[in-house]
């Protein structure tokens, strides 16, 4: 039985990798309501056990991004270090608040997060991305968005995703990748900090990281196939599909 648990554990990892390479998420966003809803873990547990996945995925997500799309290091740097500070603040202020609200909190946020993909772009998407800013313009970004990852988990890349893509004028695939460039560095302090509160379930999100590892490079791939108004509806429609779980488990 142990052996089979740990096999589906492996299988839905997989998934969840290659969901994350595709969507540039690391798959922490579509793993914490599953792991919420399906195995009945509390939103500080689903996103603490989420994390062990997302941590190797979302480095291995970054070194396929920047070899298949580049990365701006003028923008990722700064990116990076404004976020994990606020990284940390957000996974203090998550183990120390309600589940229930938490769990609520997250549902509305993917809510928010699928009416983005829902406002139209101007640019030409077969431009070449180039900034179209200074690089200070991303340390608010950073800021929020490390925020946000340590509040829920994950979420900070997918909510700056939008913001590259209407103000730096990246294609989906490219912002996506700078998302993972800021939120990279902090994935560690995020873990660490909900494994000292507790909140971690190991056996289940080491095989899940197992897993991901595996499929990570698929889901990058294909998001370099797919044309960007079909990526941005799919992952809107599981944005939406999660946060429907997330409100019918609270």
């Amino acid at each position: 039985m142990e052996i089979a648990r740990f096999a589906l554990d492996v299988v839905l990892g997989f998934l969840f990798g290659a969901l994350g390479g595709l969507f540039g998420i690391g798959g922490g966003l579509i793993a914490i309501p599953m792991l919420a809803v399906l195995y009945g873990l509390d939103q500080q547990h689903a996103q603490g056990t989420a994390m062990v996945m997302v941590a190797p995925n979302v480095l291995i997500g970054l070194y396929q991004y920047r070899k298949r799309s580049g990365l701006d290091m003028r923008l990722a740097v700064p990116l990076a270090v404004s976020g994990i500070a606020f990284m940390y603040l957000g996974a203090r202020i998550a183990t120390a608040v309600p589940s229930t609200p938490l769990r609520i909190a997250f549902a509305t946020f993917q809510v928010a997060l699928f009416a983005s993909t829902l406002i139209p772009r101007k640019r030409d998407l077969g431009e070449r991305p180039t900034a179209r800013r200074p690089w200070p313009a991303v340390i608010p970004i950073g800021v929020v968005g490390g925020a946000v990852s340590g509040i829920f988990g994950v979420g900070g890349a997918i909510f700056a995703v939008p913001l590259f893509t209407w103000f730096f004028a990246m294609t989906q695939a490219a912002a996506q990748g700078l998302g993972l460039a800021m939120v990279a560095p902090g994935t560690i302090v995020t873990i660490t900090e909900y494994a000292l509160a507790h909140d971690v379930v190991w056996t289940v999100g080491i095989p899940l990281a197992i897993g991901g590892i595996f499929s990570v490079p698929a889901g990058v791939a294909a998001a370099h196939r797919l044309p960007d108004r079909v990526l941005r509806l799919l992952f809107g429609v599981v944005l939406l599909g999660s946060a429907v779980a997330l409100y019918l488990r609270a």
